[in-house]
């Protein structure tokens, strides 16, 4: 079968690298989206080892179709009763570019149609009040994909960030921000502007070798097809791998108290609070006698609540901290726009979305 994982525009390198990491180094990248040939247990390990992606989808059928009537045949075609039941509460979205059938609710609503329609040839009643079944439908130059949504909630919630700061950054952004840096476990590594832990919390989590899908559960879980002892060999696999011996320097600042309060909650629910060390206190206090570290940060800008003057002083203030450190290096993701032109042109760029803003990642 043919497994569909996505993940966020500019996340792809990261990604990828991941997927090869896994074993599926076949894994091809088009919009966003990876597709490799596989079956329903690599599905699985994707969701539970995967840090950079955002969902892991199996694709049940793929056809053509550019009238509602060939859609609604394509879908009506497919074999529900091997991934539905009576009960399951069956969920449709849509996603349509170039084609000719571009109205998103219309489409679902087709397709939502089809699914109960045959269904109905088993069951007298659909109550949808069981396990939920979310299906995606792809329509691209009018080429249609129906895939099975194996995540449920997105891969960014691992579990154990219940409350957040201001802006947070999605665990997921902040493990590829961590790729992107080249920071290893050896190294310190210093969250500036720490906000909800998010940032060391992954670092944590990744230097330890902690599965981001380990504290959660997923949609095929719940699946009545699923192969519930593959399930549990899975997460052995994940409890397997993990290393708690590895000594970390890891390092959270935020000047608010409150903030610093969010991060100890959520290092405590992901098992790593003995790793880190937050403290409230302004940026501009840290410093180090060890050379070669790293800062990974998401610090504040415009859309966070700073006038253009504030966030003019604390990059340039920013910029002098970091230059008084002895060879270490920066990994910075920031939609503010003059970032580069006070604190420095980066060693390299690259353009990445943090929730809806247009952003950039800057390497020193």
């Amino acid at each position: 079968m043919q497994i569909a994982v996505t993940c966020g525009f500019g996340v792809e390198t990261a990604t990828k690298y991941e997927l090869k990491r896994l074993g599926y180094a076949d894994a091809r990248c088009e919009n966003g989206r990876f597709g490799f040939e596989g079956k329903l247990t690599d599905a699985f390990r994707a969701n539970m080892f995967l840090r950079t992606a955002d969902r892991v989808y199996v694709k049940l059928k793929s056809f053509f179709a550019d009238t509602f009537d060939l859609l609604f045949d394509g879908v009506y075609a497919l074999d529900w009763l091997e991934y539905i039941q009576g009960d399951n509460a069956i969920d449709v979205t849509a996603k349509c570019r170039n084609s000719k059938l571009f109205a998103y609710s219309a489409v679902q609503s087709i397709v939502k149609k089809a699914i109960v329609e045959k269904l109905s040839n088993r069951y007298k009643t659909l109550a949808e009040t069981g396990a939920h079944i979310h299906i995606e439908i792809v329509i691209d130059n009018d080429n249609v994909s129906v895939l099975l949504d194996t995540s449920g909630d997105g891969l960014h919630k691992r579990g154990y960030r219940d409350m957040v700061y201001e802006a947070p950054i999605k665990e997921t952004l902040a493990a590829a921000l961590l790729f992107y840096s080249g920071w290893t476990p050896d190294k310190p590594l210093l969250d500036a502007f720490c906000g909800s832990g998010t940032i060391p919390v992954e670092a944590a989590l990744k230097a330890r070798n902690i599965a981001p899908g380990l504290l959660r559960r997923f949609a095929y879980e719940d699946m009545f097809f699923t192969d519930k002892e593959e399930v549990k060999r899975i997460r052995r696999e994940a409890e397997d791998m993990v290393d708690k011996d590895v000594r970390l320097k890891i390092t959270g600042f935020d000047i608010q108290r409150r903030a610093i309060v969010l991060c100890n909650r959520h290092a405590e629910s992901a098992g790593v609070k003995d790793a880190i060390h937050f403290e409230t206190s302004d940026m501009r206090n840290f410093s180090s006698a060890i050379s070669g570290g790293y800062i990974v940060s998401n610090p504040p800008y415009g859309e966070r609540l700073m006038s253009e003057t504030e966030l003019k002083t604390l990059t340039i203030d920013f910029k002098k901290k970091f230059k008084e450190l002895d060879s270490w290096h920066a990994c910075i993701i920031t939609a503010y726009q003059d970032f580069e032109r006070y604190f420095g042109r980066a060693v390299k760029t690259r353009k990445i979305f943090n929730a809806s803003l247009a952003a950039r990642i800057y390497n020193y």
